[in-house]
């Protein structure tokens, strides 16, 4: 019997899905069970499939607007479910929140300037900062001592931060909040200090916060940076429904910038490069997402939620060798592998070659990321427990 709508298996194979069938690809083998790329295994709530297809019904997908309704969606969704009132007139509309770390680069940085990030990090800040000519500052978490079993917590180094502000070249920070991969939810002091830090040195803020809707009711409370700003302060905050409702294929995503100057400066960049078309269909699913999605979220937050803590209860009681920490947001699991002695490159050999499951190597992360892979736990819990049993057996055979 299926428990919970979440234990329903959907087969992705032959669908062109990046997970899925660029395994060959990535791994050197197709029957490796993918467990890397941030989306989920889970079909997408019912009340977006339903408008995606009477969408689909009018048989003309021509040039589109975003409708009033869609803002509002988006509006009321922010404002109950994070008591952060947004305007319109602060929504820039994007394809996506990676075109969005590239023109914030190339908007608020001259070529050659600095842009903070803190690593170990989702990759494509390190891409973009060096694809569009800018010069990464490196201000690396701190990993605390592991207690129990467990890998250590992380905190932000803000005497570092400091400093790196301080640089003459440094323009921009780029924050991830909820940590990608680390799964950390900032306090509100660290980021009221980070806010603090940003002002003093006239920094421009990108706060990357597609994961917020992901925390879990054990976890403390996510706090939208843009909810702690002060007028006058330069803050791009990057939302959107893809990691919430399982859409990133859909390629929309929104922008909240309260700053006339730096909303402006953005939209510069997306209107020089001509990316600001609409979807017909990544409109609607963005929309009813926001609308309707509330109930499919909290079951899924505490799927997610068995997941987690079945996976740090596995790593603990049967594969020695490995940490974790439980996450406090995400459906991402860092795993410390540091313990097992192995380089990257052999490390990820042995997840692909001995146990068979693909994950993402933690120094694509960046160098702090040396020794860890990230485990993308949105999937089935029967898939769960093959891709733990096939890491304890390579384990066992190791010896």
């Amino acid at each position: 019997m299926v428990s919970s709508p979440f234990d329903q298996s959907v087969n992705r194979d032959q669908t062109c899905a990046v997970k899925f069938d660029a395994r060959k690809t990535v791994f050197g083998r197709e029957d490796v069970i993918p467990a890397w790329v941030a989306d989920m295994d889970f079909a997408a709530p019912e009340a977006v499939t339903r408008a995606l297809v009477e969408r689909a019904r009018h048989p003309v997908y021509g040039y589109t607007l975003f409708p009033d309704s869609l803002y509002q969606a988006m509006m009321d969704w922010y404002q109950t479910r994070h008591g952060w009132r947004i305007e319109k007139e602060w929504i820039l509309m994007v394809p996506g929140v990676v075109p969005s770390l590239n023109a914030a680069c190339l908007a608020f940085a001259k070529e050659g300037e600095g842009v903070i990030i803190q690593p170990p990090v989702y990759p494509p800040f390190f891409n973009s900062i060096r694809q569009t000519g800018r010069t990464v500052i490196e201000n690396p978490l701190i990993q605390e001592p592991g207690v129990d079993g467990e890998s250590g917590q992380y905190r932000m180094n803000l005497d570092h931060l400091e400093a790196c502000a301080a640089q003459t070249d440094a323009r921009m920070l780029m924050l991830c909040s909820p940590h990608n991969p680390v799964g950390r939810v900032w306090s509100r002091q660290d980021l009221e200090a980070v806010l603090d830090i940003a002002r003093r040195h006239d920094l421009v803020v990108l706060s990357d916060e597609i994961h917020c809707d992901l925390t879990f009711d054990d976890s403390p409370r996510h706090h939208v940076l843009a909810t702690l700003a002060r007028p006058g302060d330069k803050l791009v905050t990057a939302v959107a429904p893809s990691k919430s409702f399982n859409l990133p294929g859909l390629g929309l995503s929104a922008l909240v910038i309260e700053d006339e100057a730096c909303r402006r400066a953005m939209l510069a960049e997306f209107q020089r490069l001509h990316v600001l078309q609409c979807n017909p269909f990544s409109a609607v699913g963005f929309e009813t997402g926001y609308r309707e999605g509330a109930p499919w979220l909290d079951e899924l937050r505490d799927y997610l939620k068995g997941n987690r803590d079945y996976v740090v209860q596995r790593v603990r009681e049967s594969l020695p060798g490995i940490r974790c920490t439980a996450p406090e947001a995400t459906y991402l699991m860092w795993l410390d592998c540091r313990e097992l002695g192995l380089s990257d490159a052999q490390l990820k050999r042995f997840f692909v070659q001995q146990a068979g499951v693909g994950l993402n190597p933690g120094i694509t992360f960046g160098e702090p990321g040396s020794g860890y892979m990230r485990l993308n736990m949105g999937c089935p819990r029967s898939v769960l427990t093959e891709v733990l049993d096939r890491i304890e057996a390579a384990l066992r055979a190791r010896g």
